[in-house]
Protein backbone atom coordinates (compact mmCIF):
# COMPACT_ATOMS: atom_id res chain seq x y z
CA UNK A 1 0.00 0.00 0.00
CA UNK A 2 2.88 2.38 0.82
CA UNK A 3 4.44 1.92 -2.61
CA UNK A 4 1.04 2.36 -4.27
CA UNK A 5 0.47 5.67 -2.48
CA UNK A 6 3.95 6.93 -3.42
CA UNK A 7 3.46 5.97 -7.07
CA UNK A 8 0.00 7.57 -7.13
CA UNK A 9 1.26 10.83 -5.60
CA UNK A 10 4.19 11.07 -8.02
CA UNK A 11 2.02 10.33 -11.06
CA UNK A 12 -0.68 12.80 -10.01
CA UNK A 13 1.81 15.62 -9.32
CA UNK A 14 3.57 14.95 -12.64
CA UNK A 15 0.20 15.12 -14.39
CA UNK A 16 -0.46 18.39 -12.54
CA UNK A 17 2.88 19.68 -13.82
CA UNK A 18 1.87 18.80 -17.40
CA UNK A 19 -1.42 20.66 -16.87
CA UNK A 20 0.54 23.68 -15.60
CA UNK A 21 2.93 23.54 -18.57
CA UNK A 22 0.18 23.32 -21.16
CA UNK A 23 -2.48 25.59 -19.61
CA UNK A 24 -1.06 28.74 -21.22
CA UNK A 25 -1.31 27.06 -24.64
CA UNK A 26 -4.57 25.14 -24.29
CA UNK A 27 -6.19 28.02 -22.33
CA UNK A 28 -7.86 25.37 -20.13
CA UNK A 29 -7.49 26.41 -16.46
CA UNK A 30 -5.46 23.78 -14.63
CA UNK A 31 -7.92 23.91 -11.70
CA UNK A 32 -10.61 22.22 -13.83
CA UNK A 33 -8.23 19.45 -14.86
CA UNK A 34 -6.93 19.00 -11.30
CA UNK A 35 -10.43 18.77 -9.83
CA UNK A 36 -11.41 16.32 -12.56
CA UNK A 37 -8.28 14.22 -11.94
CA UNK A 38 -8.97 14.07 -8.21
CA UNK A 39 -12.58 13.08 -8.87
CA UNK A 40 -11.50 10.34 -11.32
CA UNK A 41 -9.04 8.93 -8.76
CA UNK A 42 -11.89 8.62 -6.28
CA UNK A 43 -14.11 6.86 -8.84
CA UNK A 44 -11.25 4.47 -9.66
CA UNK A 45 -10.60 3.74 -5.98
CA UNK A 46 -14.31 3.08 -5.46
CA UNK A 47 -14.47 0.82 -8.53
CA UNK A 48 -11.45 -1.19 -7.32
CA UNK A 49 -12.91 -1.25 -3.80
CA UNK A 50 -9.79 0.34 -2.31
CA UNK A 51 -10.34 1.50 1.26
CA UNK A 52 -8.76 4.91 1.87
CA UNK A 53 -8.64 7.01 5.06
CA UNK A 54 -10.59 10.24 5.48
CA UNK A 55 -8.45 12.95 3.89
CA UNK A 56 -10.83 15.85 4.60
CA UNK A 57 -8.87 17.16 7.67
CA UNK A 58 -5.89 17.74 5.34
CA UNK A 59 -7.81 20.18 3.13
CA UNK A 60 -7.72 23.29 5.40
CA UNK A 61 -4.07 22.60 6.27
CA UNK A 62 -3.03 22.43 2.62
CA UNK A 63 -5.25 25.43 1.87
CA UNK A 64 -3.68 27.61 4.57
CA UNK A 65 -0.10 26.71 3.61
CA UNK A 66 -1.01 27.16 -0.05
CA UNK A 67 -2.47 30.61 0.64
CA UNK A 68 0.70 31.69 2.46
CA UNK A 69 2.99 30.47 -0.32
CA UNK A 70 0.82 31.88 -3.11
CA UNK A 71 0.64 35.35 -1.51
CA UNK A 72 4.39 35.20 -0.84
CA UNK A 73 5.07 34.13 -4.43
CA UNK A 74 2.86 36.92 -5.79
CA UNK A 75 4.34 39.62 -3.54
CA UNK A 76 7.87 38.64 -4.55
CA UNK A 77 6.92 39.27 -8.19
CA UNK A 78 5.33 42.67 -7.61
CA UNK A 79 7.32 45.80 -8.41
CA UNK A 80 7.11 48.94 -6.28
CA UNK A 81 8.13 52.14 -8.01
CA UNK A 82 6.62 55.45 -9.07
CA UNK A 83 5.63 54.14 -12.51
CA UNK A 84 3.44 51.48 -10.85
CA UNK A 85 1.34 53.88 -8.76
CA UNK A 86 -1.51 54.02 -11.28
CA UNK A 87 -1.55 50.25 -11.63
CA UNK A 88 -1.48 49.73 -7.85
CA UNK A 89 -4.31 52.23 -7.34
CA UNK A 90 -6.49 50.61 -10.01
CA UNK A 91 -5.70 47.13 -8.71
CA UNK A 92 -6.53 48.08 -5.12
CA UNK A 93 -9.87 49.66 -5.95
CA UNK A 94 -10.58 46.90 -8.48
CA UNK A 95 -10.02 44.27 -5.79
CA UNK A 96 -11.68 46.04 -2.84
CA UNK A 97 -14.70 48.03 -4.05
CA UNK A 98 -16.37 45.32 -6.22
CA UNK A 99 -15.65 42.76 -3.49
CA UNK A 100 -17.49 44.80 -0.84
CA UNK A 101 -20.32 45.78 -3.20
CA UNK A 102 -20.85 42.16 -4.27
CA UNK A 103 -20.67 40.94 -0.65
CA UNK A 104 -23.37 43.39 0.50
CA UNK A 105 -25.61 42.57 -2.48
CA UNK A 106 -25.31 38.80 -1.93
CA UNK A 107 -25.76 39.24 1.83
CA UNK A 108 -29.00 41.12 1.22
CA UNK A 109 -30.17 38.38 -1.18
CA UNK A 110 -29.33 35.65 1.35
CA UNK A 111 -30.97 37.64 4.15
CA UNK A 112 -34.13 38.11 2.10
CA UNK A 113 -34.34 34.41 1.22
CA UNK A 114 -33.98 32.92 4.71
CA UNK A 115 -34.28 33.38 8.45
CA UNK A 116 -30.79 34.45 9.49
CA UNK A 117 -29.00 37.69 10.28
CA UNK A 118 -27.59 40.07 7.69
CA UNK A 119 -24.14 39.66 9.27
CA UNK A 120 -24.26 35.88 8.78
CA UNK A 121 -25.32 36.51 5.18
CA UNK A 122 -22.35 38.84 4.74
CA UNK A 123 -19.95 36.31 6.29
CA UNK A 124 -21.21 33.54 3.99
CA UNK A 125 -21.07 35.82 0.95
CA UNK A 126 -17.40 36.77 1.41
CA UNK A 127 -15.88 33.50 0.06
CA UNK A 128 -17.74 34.06 -3.22
CA UNK A 129 -16.43 37.62 -3.61
CA UNK A 130 -12.67 37.02 -3.58
CA UNK A 131 -10.62 36.54 -6.76
CA UNK A 132 -8.30 33.54 -6.46
CA UNK A 133 -4.68 34.38 -7.26
CA UNK A 134 -3.94 30.64 -7.15
CA UNK A 135 -5.90 30.26 -10.39
CA UNK A 136 -5.67 33.72 -11.94
CA UNK A 137 -1.88 34.19 -11.92
CA UNK A 138 -0.89 30.86 -13.58
CA UNK A 139 -3.66 31.31 -16.16
CA UNK A 140 -2.39 34.65 -17.54
CA UNK A 141 1.25 33.74 -18.16
CA UNK A 142 0.70 33.89 -21.91
CA UNK A 143 -0.97 37.32 -21.90
CA UNK A 144 0.75 40.62 -22.58
CA UNK A 145 2.67 42.17 -19.73
CA UNK A 146 0.14 44.93 -19.03
CA UNK A 147 -2.71 42.45 -18.59
CA UNK A 148 -0.56 40.04 -16.60
CA UNK A 149 0.67 42.69 -14.17
CA UNK A 150 -2.83 43.94 -13.47
CA UNK A 151 -4.07 40.41 -12.73
CA UNK A 152 -1.11 39.70 -10.42
CA UNK A 153 -1.68 42.88 -8.41
CA UNK A 154 -5.47 42.62 -8.36
CA UNK A 155 -5.75 38.94 -7.44
CA UNK A 156 -3.01 39.14 -4.77
CA UNK A 157 -4.68 42.16 -3.17
CA UNK A 158 -8.08 40.47 -3.44
CA UNK A 159 -6.79 37.45 -1.50
CA UNK A 160 -5.35 39.62 1.26
CA UNK A 161 -8.25 42.08 1.53
CA UNK A 162 -10.79 39.26 1.36
CA UNK A 163 -9.17 37.37 4.24
CA UNK A 164 -8.90 40.57 6.32
CA UNK A 165 -12.59 41.48 5.82
CA UNK A 166 -13.69 37.86 6.41
CA UNK A 167 -11.71 37.62 9.67
CA UNK A 168 -13.06 41.00 10.80
CA UNK A 169 -16.61 39.70 10.37
CA UNK A 170 -15.83 36.30 11.89
CA UNK A 171 -14.10 37.62 15.01
CA UNK A 172 -16.57 40.43 15.81
CA UNK A 173 -20.01 39.32 16.94
CA UNK A 174 -21.15 42.95 16.89
CA UNK A 175 -19.73 45.42 14.36
CA UNK A 176 -19.50 48.88 15.93
CA UNK A 177 -17.02 51.71 16.51
CA UNK A 178 -15.23 49.64 19.15
CA UNK A 179 -14.64 46.75 16.76
CA UNK A 180 -13.17 49.13 14.18
CA UNK A 181 -10.90 50.64 16.85
CA UNK A 182 -9.75 47.17 17.87
CA UNK A 183 -9.14 46.33 14.21
CA UNK A 184 -7.01 49.48 13.79
CA UNK A 185 -4.94 48.37 16.80
CA UNK A 186 -4.47 44.93 15.23
CA UNK A 187 -3.25 46.57 12.01
CA UNK A 188 -0.77 48.66 14.00
CA UNK A 189 0.54 45.60 15.85
CA UNK A 190 0.95 43.53 12.68
CA UNK A 191 2.68 46.48 10.98
CA UNK A 192 5.28 46.62 13.78
CA UNK A 193 5.67 42.82 13.75
CA UNK A 194 6.03 42.84 9.95
CA UNK A 195 8.76 45.49 10.04
CA UNK A 196 10.81 43.73 12.73
CA UNK A 197 10.30 40.23 11.30
CA UNK A 198 11.16 41.34 7.76
CA UNK A 199 14.49 42.85 8.87
CA UNK A 200 15.30 39.73 10.91
CA UNK A 201 14.39 37.33 8.09
CA UNK A 202 16.29 39.38 5.49
CA UNK A 203 19.33 39.29 7.78
CA UNK A 204 19.04 35.50 8.16
CA UNK A 205 18.53 35.06 4.43
CA UNK A 206 21.79 36.87 3.78
CA UNK A 207 23.88 35.54 6.66
CA UNK A 208 23.03 31.84 6.88
CA UNK A 209 25.81 29.91 5.16
CA UNK A 210 24.43 26.44 5.81
CA UNK A 211 23.32 24.59 2.63
CA UNK A 212 19.78 24.45 4.03
CA UNK A 213 18.65 28.05 4.44
CA UNK A 214 15.44 28.69 2.50
CA UNK A 215 13.21 26.02 4.07
CA UNK A 216 13.81 27.38 7.61
CA UNK A 217 12.90 30.87 6.36
CA UNK A 218 9.64 29.55 4.86
CA UNK A 219 8.88 27.64 8.07
CA UNK A 220 9.42 30.80 10.15
CA UNK A 221 7.08 32.71 7.82
CA UNK A 222 4.39 30.03 8.21
CA UNK A 223 4.97 30.03 11.99
CA UNK A 224 4.57 33.81 12.25
CA UNK A 225 1.36 33.60 10.20
CA UNK A 226 -0.01 30.79 12.40
CA UNK A 227 0.79 32.66 15.63
CA UNK A 228 -0.81 35.81 14.22
CA UNK A 229 -3.97 33.76 13.54
CA UNK A 230 -4.05 32.67 17.18
CA UNK A 231 -4.14 36.34 18.22
CA UNK A 232 -6.58 37.24 15.40
CA UNK A 233 -4.02 39.44 13.64
CA UNK A 234 -4.12 39.90 9.82
CA UNK A 235 -1.03 37.78 9.14
CA UNK A 236 -1.25 38.07 5.36
CA UNK A 237 -0.18 41.71 5.72
CA UNK A 238 3.12 40.41 7.10
CA UNK A 239 3.48 38.03 4.13
CA UNK A 240 2.80 40.87 1.69
CA UNK A 241 5.15 43.28 3.49
CA UNK A 242 7.98 40.73 3.61
CA UNK A 243 7.61 39.75 -0.06
CA UNK A 244 7.40 43.34 -1.29
CA UNK A 245 10.38 44.40 0.83
CA UNK A 246 12.88 41.74 -0.19
CA UNK A 247 11.54 41.69 -3.75
CA UNK A 248 12.17 45.43 -4.21
CA UNK A 249 15.52 45.96 -2.52
CA UNK A 250 16.74 48.17 -5.37
CA UNK A 251 13.91 50.61 -4.64
CA UNK A 252 14.84 50.69 -0.94
CA UNK A 253 18.52 51.49 -1.37
CA UNK A 254 17.86 55.16 -0.67
CA UNK A 255 17.42 54.23 2.99
CA UNK A 256 20.89 54.07 4.55
CA UNK A 257 20.07 51.24 6.94
CA UNK A 258 19.31 48.97 3.96
CA UNK A 259 23.03 48.97 3.14
CA UNK A 260 23.64 47.00 6.33
CA UNK A 261 21.76 44.11 4.72
CA UNK A 262 24.16 44.14 1.73
CA UNK A 263 21.36 44.42 -0.87
CA UNK A 264 23.47 43.29 -3.85
CA UNK A 265 24.32 39.98 -2.20
CA UNK A 266 20.83 39.64 -0.74
CA UNK A 267 19.29 40.09 -4.20
CA UNK A 268 21.07 36.96 -5.40
CA UNK A 269 19.65 34.99 -2.48
CA UNK A 270 16.17 36.41 -3.08
CA UNK A 271 16.21 35.08 -6.66
CA UNK A 272 16.90 31.56 -5.36
CA UNK A 273 14.31 32.00 -2.62
CA UNK A 274 11.70 33.09 -5.16
CA UNK A 275 12.35 30.00 -7.29
CA UNK A 276 11.97 27.67 -4.31
CA UNK A 277 8.80 29.45 -3.18
CA UNK A 278 7.28 29.08 -6.66
CA UNK A 279 8.01 25.35 -6.75
CA UNK A 280 6.68 24.80 -3.23
CA UNK A 281 3.54 26.80 -4.06
CA UNK A 282 2.98 24.62 -7.13
CA UNK A 283 3.19 21.38 -5.13
CA UNK A 284 0.83 22.60 -2.39
CA UNK A 285 -1.61 24.20 -4.85
CA UNK A 286 -1.77 21.07 -7.03
CA UNK A 287 -2.17 18.81 -3.98
CA UNK A 288 -4.98 20.99 -2.65
CA UNK A 289 -7.07 20.91 -5.82
CA UNK A 290 -6.41 17.20 -6.40
CA UNK A 291 -7.55 16.47 -2.85
CA UNK A 292 -10.57 18.73 -3.16
CA UNK A 293 -11.52 16.99 -6.42
CA UNK A 294 -11.12 13.64 -4.64
CA UNK A 295 -13.50 14.76 -1.89
CA UNK A 296 -16.17 16.06 -4.30
CA UNK A 297 -19.37 14.03 -4.59
CA UNK A 298 -20.95 13.87 -8.06
CA UNK A 299 -24.34 14.77 -6.62
CA UNK A 300 -22.80 17.93 -5.16
CA UNK A 301 -21.76 19.25 -8.57
CA UNK A 302 -25.12 18.35 -10.16
CA UNK A 303 -27.24 19.90 -7.41
CA UNK A 304 -30.06 21.65 -9.29
CA UNK A 305 -31.26 23.52 -6.19
CA UNK A 306 -28.11 25.65 -6.02
CA UNK A 307 -27.35 25.84 -9.74
CA UNK A 308 -29.74 28.74 -10.37
CA UNK A 309 -28.11 30.67 -7.53
CA UNK A 310 -24.65 29.83 -8.90
CA UNK A 311 -25.52 31.13 -12.37
CA UNK A 312 -27.05 34.29 -10.90
CA UNK A 313 -23.95 34.93 -8.75
CA UNK A 314 -21.64 34.45 -11.76
CA UNK A 315 -23.71 36.90 -13.83
CA UNK A 316 -23.56 39.49 -11.02
CA UNK A 317 -19.77 39.01 -10.71
CA UNK A 318 -19.36 39.63 -14.45
CA UNK A 319 -21.65 42.69 -14.32
CA UNK A 320 -19.71 44.22 -11.42
CA UNK A 321 -16.42 43.49 -13.19
CA UNK A 322 -17.69 45.14 -16.38
CA UNK A 323 -18.54 48.32 -14.47
CA UNK A 324 -15.19 48.23 -12.63
CA UNK A 325 -13.15 47.91 -15.83
CA UNK A 326 -15.13 50.66 -17.55
CA UNK A 327 -14.68 53.07 -14.65
CA UNK A 328 -10.95 52.25 -14.48
CA UNK A 329 -10.55 52.69 -18.28
CA UNK A 330 -9.11 49.19 -18.59
CA UNK A 331 -9.62 46.86 -21.58
CA UNK A 332 -12.57 44.48 -21.31
CA UNK A 333 -10.90 41.62 -23.18
CA UNK A 334 -9.68 39.42 -21.64
CA UNK A 335 -9.81 41.04 -18.15
CA UNK A 336 -13.61 40.79 -17.96
CA UNK A 337 -13.38 37.00 -17.79
CA UNK A 338 -10.33 36.65 -15.52
CA UNK A 339 -11.88 36.79 -12.04
CA UNK A 340 -11.79 33.14 -10.96
CA UNK A 341 -12.80 31.74 -7.61
CA UNK A 342 -10.74 28.91 -6.15
CA UNK A 343 -8.45 28.07 -3.24
CA UNK A 344 -9.25 31.16 -1.18
CA UNK A 345 -13.00 30.62 -1.77
CA UNK A 346 -12.80 27.06 -0.47
CA UNK A 347 -10.57 28.00 2.46
CA UNK A 348 -12.84 30.82 3.65
CA UNK A 349 -15.92 28.63 3.21
CA UNK A 350 -14.34 25.92 5.39
CA UNK A 351 -13.44 28.57 7.99
CA UNK A 352 -17.05 29.63 8.64
CA UNK A 353 -18.15 28.62 12.13
CA UNK A 354 -20.97 26.02 11.87
CA UNK A 355 -23.09 28.26 14.11
CA UNK A 356 -23.01 30.97 11.43
CA UNK A 357 -23.41 28.89 8.27
CA UNK A 358 -26.55 29.27 6.18
CA UNK A 359 -28.09 26.34 4.26
CA UNK A 360 -27.99 28.07 0.89
CA UNK A 361 -24.21 28.58 0.89
CA UNK A 362 -23.10 24.96 0.84
CA UNK A 363 -20.44 22.90 -0.89
CA UNK A 364 -22.59 22.56 -4.02
CA UNK A 365 -22.90 26.33 -4.50
CA UNK A 366 -19.18 26.89 -3.86
CA UNK A 367 -18.09 24.20 -6.35
CA UNK A 368 -20.56 25.32 -9.01
CA UNK A 369 -19.44 28.97 -8.80
CA UNK A 370 -15.77 27.91 -8.98
CA UNK A 371 -16.36 25.72 -12.03
CA UNK A 372 -18.56 28.26 -13.84
CA UNK A 373 -16.02 31.06 -13.28
CA UNK A 374 -13.20 28.77 -14.46
CA UNK A 375 -15.15 27.87 -17.62
CA UNK A 376 -15.89 31.55 -18.22
CA UNK A 377 -12.19 32.37 -17.86
CA UNK A 378 -11.33 29.56 -20.27
CA UNK A 379 -13.77 31.01 -22.82
CA UNK A 380 -12.31 34.50 -22.40
CA UNK A 381 -8.71 33.35 -22.80
CA UNK A 382 -9.51 31.12 -25.77
CA UNK A 383 -11.30 33.88 -27.66
CA UNK A 384 -8.76 36.59 -26.83
CA UNK A 385 -6.43 37.53 -29.68
CA UNK A 386 -3.12 39.08 -28.72
CA UNK A 387 -2.76 42.58 -30.13
CA UNK A 388 0.56 44.28 -30.96
CA UNK A 389 0.25 46.27 -27.73
CA UNK A 390 0.25 43.01 -25.78
CA UNK A 391 3.78 42.40 -26.94
CA UNK A 392 5.10 45.67 -25.61
CA UNK A 393 7.03 45.69 -22.39
CA UNK A 394 4.64 48.14 -20.79
CA UNK A 395 2.32 48.45 -17.85
CA UNK A 396 -1.13 49.88 -17.40
CA UNK A 397 -0.73 53.49 -16.41
CA UNK A 398 -2.64 56.73 -16.43
CA UNK A 399 -1.92 59.08 -19.36
CA UNK A 400 -0.49 61.60 -16.91
CA UNK A 401 1.96 59.00 -15.62
CA UNK A 402 3.05 58.06 -19.11
CA UNK A 403 3.96 61.67 -19.85
CA UNK A 404 6.15 61.82 -16.79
Amino acid sequence: MTVTIIISLCVLLLIAYVFDLTSSKTKVPSVILLLLSGWLVKQLASWLDIQLPDFSPLLPVLGTIGLILIVLEGSLELELNRSKLGLIRKSFFGAFVPMLALAFLLAFAFYASGHFSFKDGLLNAMPLCVISSAIAIPSVRNLGRQHKEFIIYESSLSDILGVIVFNFLAYNEIVNAGSFGHFALELLIIAVVSFIATIALAFLLNKIEHPIKFIPIILIIILIYAVSKVYHLPGLIFILFFGLSIGNLDELKRFKWIEKLQPDELNREVIKFRELTSEAAFVIRASFFLLFGFLIETSTVLNADTFVWAVAIVLIIVLFRYVQLRLSHLPLRPLLFVAPRGLITILLFLSIDPAHTIPLVNQSLIIQVILLMALLMMFGLMTHKRSPSDEEDATIADPEEVKH
